[in-house]
């Protein structure tokens, strides 16, 4: 007979692979979404002379959750990426400053609307 570690180790493995399988298809389609990310930022910095800071802070946040899924999916670690844990949080940027977009002036008003 079996034991029953061998009967749980080998039910983990088969759950890990579950799992490893769902995140191969979900970094496929996040390496997509990280290309078109790539040619936006490039866009971007083309037309307004700096790269997007949103678009800097999601790329990198992006590319911490690639290498999240490399590392569960090479056994590095038995965290899984998210939505099992949190999104990675963006760094600072260590390249251009971002293009900053001042806030639109509030309007002012003179008087009171007349009813």
């Amino acid at each position: 007979m079996s034991e029953p570690t061998d009967d749980l180790q080998r039910e983990s493995i088969l759950l890990r692979i579950l799992w490893m399988v769902i995140f191969t298809l979900v970094w496929q389609l996040a390496e997509l979404l990280l290309g078109a990310v790539v040619l936006l930022q490039l866009g971007y910095r083309l037309f307004y002379g700096a790269p997007s800071g949103s678009l800097m802070n999601f790329g990198d946040s992006l590319s911490q959750y690639l290498a999240q899924i490399g590392r569960f999916g090479t056994f590095h670690t038995d965290e899984k990426p998210w939505p099992f844990s949190d999104w990675p949080v963006p760094r600072a940027p260590e390249g251009e400053a971002p293009h900053d977009i001042p806030p639109a002036p509030s309007p002012v008003r003179d008087e009171e609307p007349k009813l």
